[in-house]
């Protein structure tokens, strides 16, 4: 099978990082996880991968280039996927081979060691991977993946620790960056998470004796399992026999979760530290129509992202929300290859515009980000070409002026707008009457931070957007990259 062609026209977004899932103390678990993985899709439709265990047929396991549901709906598949324990992980690259071109670097990674197997799932970024794989290459490791991931099954294999739990342990201690991973051996599901928290995954409970791990609670929500708590930063549980056992191996440190999940990555039908992803999205539009008013006719989202951010400017501007812009649902990412001709079309092939709706009418656009800026340009233009009167941009995040290193594949610093415009700058090259970010510290509060975000010690990761990194990127730094200055 050819790899994974991504979309021609998805390259003006952050993308999602990865979402891991596994469930133990079911029959035929790979079912479960295919549907866990089918709702966290959204946060990687590259590849997916699924491994199982049964104790007359061992570990088994299935990688796939591809959406869930071209993969992990055929019998032929999931039948050579028998057991009551199983993980799964949905990936987008963000370390190792861009576009999944090999199918060796789909997770979730699998270990044979003098105590059994072991398989790893992970969602995040290892910032000092690059030295990690020199040193273990240097003592004789074979690595089968370019994928940071991989350091972890490395670093198991070297501790001299009985068990895999503890082993893990040991590996985890050794990595920096963000991490929430799922892992499972012969009897035992495993769940981590780092110590600042940067990555969600939750704990859910189906009827009385599984248990079931999922990077969002939508996933729980698709195979009816309860929502139990969240995994706790730099928290380890071990779950075997029924049973949850709870540690927390690392040094504990001051949550920093990352911000966008509220933002943009994770589906609005799931809930983050107690909140409502659709109701915080909500509200930056409620702080974004109060920050930064502008008289118009209608508000429309920038679909799907900016639908909850638009609905709620609408809300408190009391300017009529209106869908100016009608995305294709049956776009797929698969859709053909992007000759020039079909990249001329930009972004219609994906969004078109309500005409007879816009034709007129001084409009406000609300997106979720301005990465690179260049389909916030070919936007504009379509709402003009539609006979709007004016246009103006509301975004429901700061400008993105860093690169996230903690999972998410963000483009290098020099082709991020915000990183080289001033707003006003940023405005007169897209083309639009005004152009507006909401604040930091109103993104905050529409996260529930009252007060505003805390510059001494903030209460989230938002790195991307003021450049202050709670881990420093080892690898980038050796490379080149330039922090910012201490203000």
């Amino acid at each position: 099978m050819q790899p994974f062609l991504a979309h021609p026209f998805d390259d003006d977004k952050l993308k999602e990082e990865c979402g891991v899932f596994g469930v133990i103390g079911v029959t035929d678990a790979a079912n479960f996880v295919a549907l866990g993985m089918h709702a966290l899709q959204h946060r990687g439709q590259e590849a997916g991968g699924i491994v199982t265990y049964h104790p007359e047929h061992g570990f088994n396991s299935a990688r796939r280039f591809g959406y869930v549901r071209d993969n992990f709906t055929n019998a032929a598949v999931m039948d050579g996927l028998p057991g009551s324990l199983a993980i799964g992980h949905v990936r987008y690259s963000t370390a190792g081979s861009k576009g999944a071109t090999a199918i060796r670097d789909v997770q979730p990674f699998f270990g044979e060691f003098s105590m059994g197997g072991a398989a790893v799932a992970h969602n995040g970024n290892l910032t000092n991977a690059a030295a990690l794989r020199r040193e273990l290459i240097e003592r004789g490791s074979i690595f089968q993946s370019s994928s940071d991931s991989e350091c972890i099954i490395h670093l198991m294999a070297r501790s001299i620790q009985r068990t895999i739990a503890e082993r893990m342990k040991d590996a985890l201690r050794r990595v920096e960056g963000a991490f929430s991973v799922v892992a499972m051996t012969r009897t035992k599901l495993i769940g981590v998470r780092d110590a600042l928290g940067v990555r969600p995954l939750v704990l859910g409970r189906l009827g009385d004796e599984a248990w079931v791990l999922s990077s969002e609670t939508c996933g729980l929500d698709i195979i009816g399992a309860e929502f139990i708590r969240e995994i706790e930063p730099g928290e380890m549980v071990v779950i075997e026999g029924g049973k949850v056992e709870s540690s927390y191996p690392f040094e504990r440190k001051a949550s920093r979760f990352c911000i966008f999940e509220h933002v943009y990555f994770s589906r609005p039908d799931s809930i983050l530290g107690g909140r409502s992803v659709y109701e915080t999205r909500r509200q930056i539009g409620v702080e974004l129509a109060r920050e930064a008013p502008v008289e118009a006719d209608l508000v429309c989202p920038v679909p799907d992202s900016g639908t909850p951010a638009a609905i709620g400017y609408s809300q408190e501007s009391g300017i009529p929300y209106a869908m100016g812009i009608i995305r294709n649902q049956y776009m797929g990412r698969t859709f053909i290859e992007p000759t020039e001709q079909i990249r001329n079309m930009g972004v219609r092939l994906k969004l078109n515009v309500n005409r007879a709706l816009i034709k007129g009418k001084r409009v406000i656009l609300v997106d979720d980000s301005v990465v690179r800026g260049t389909t916030s340009r070919k936007i504009k233009d379509m709402i003009l070409d539609a006979g709007a009167a004016e246009v103006h941009f509301r975004i429901a995040s700061p400008p993105t002026a860093w690169p996230c290193f903690y999972g998410v594949d963000t483009p290098e610093r020099s082709k991020l707008l915000a990183a080289n415009m001033s707003e006003d700058e940023m405005r007169d090259w897209i083309g639009v009457d005004s152009l507006k970010f909401i604040s930091l510290d109103g993104l905050y509060r529409a996260a529930g931070e009252a007060a505003g975000r805390n510059p001494n010690a903030p209460q989230y990761c938002d790195a991307c957007f003021s450049g202050q990194y709670p881990v420093a990127p080892s690898d980038k730094i050796e490379e080149g990259f330039q922090m910012k200055a201490a203000e």
